[in-house]
């Protein structure tokens, strides 16, 4: 009788274990979770605006014919308002979809990319412009949202393997160089070089000087609100962006 209660007494010991062994790897599980920056985790958005934005996009890809994907935020979907001249005159050649939604950043985009009919395309190209909004909400450090921006390209390279992806240093912002967000978003482009260095697909773009003074002021007659581009500063953006997209396509 010892004996059998012996043995039943190691095998509510060895369940015991089992059971705390779950426990403990759940719980690295979940502190691995929690120690990915949110710049990394895709996260929608709910606002209606946005929710009518990606269907757009939904609808686009649909139709199978984009051979351009131009990602990013506000001041990319301004293609469509102040830039929308420019766009068609610069970038029609090309088979272009504008992926810009406003206030997105590198996690929202990241959940776009996981939830857009990818299959139904095979872009030559995509232009990333993001992580503005990361730093002016707080929502992550500087390394943090461009390790965002490098998971949003290793998302396209493991959807589209033969894809050209031009990065473009994030856009300045303030009207002055000390700016506080004029700094950050300089730290951010900082690591840029060293995370890009060994990717072929990746062309890694600073444009940045076409916008700015030469006292590296940000002049409000190309971003009166030293954040978005008007007309003019889109056609600087282009200006400086359709040789390298002529490059690609070999145009």
């Amino acid at each position: 009788m010892r004996k059998i209660n012996n043995l039943t007494n190691l095998t509510k010991h060895l369940k015991s274990l089992t059971i705390l062994s779950v426990i403990a790897i759940s719980f690295l599980t979940i502190s691995d979770t929690f120690a990915q920056s949110n710049a990394v985790k895709p996260v929608p958005r709910k606002d209606g605006g946005w929710c009518a934005r990606y269907v757009t996009s939904v609808e686009q890809m649909d139709k199978g014919e984009a051979e351009l994907l131009m990602i990013g935020d506000s001041i990319t979907h301004g293609w469509d308002g102040a830039g929308v001249e420019v766009w068609k005159k610069s970038y029609t050649p090309f088979k272009p979809i504008n992926l810009g939604i406003s206030g997105d950043q590198t996690q929202h985009v990241l959940w776009r990319l996981d939830h857009l009919p990818l299959t139904k395309i095979k872009p030559k190209a995509a232009v990333i412009m993001i992580g503005t909004n990361n730093a002016g909400s707080n929502s992550s450090t500087s390394k943090e949202t461009a390790d965002g921006i490098k998971t949003i390209v290793e998302r396209l390279e493991k959807a589209y393997p033969e894809i050209k992806i031009i990065v473009l240093h994030v856009f300045p912002r303030d009207e002055k160089p000390d700016g506080k967000l004029r700094k950050k978003v300089d730290e951010i482009n900082s690591f840029l070089p060293d995370l890009f260095k060994s990717d072929k697909n990746v062309k890694l773009l600073d444009i940045n000087k076409v916008f700015l003074a030469e006292d590296n002021v940000l002049p409000k007659n190309i971003m009166p609100d030293g954040l978005h581009p008007n007309k003019e500063g889109y056609q600087l953006w282009a200006d400086a962006l359709v040789p390298a997209l002529n490059e690609i396509f070999g145009k």
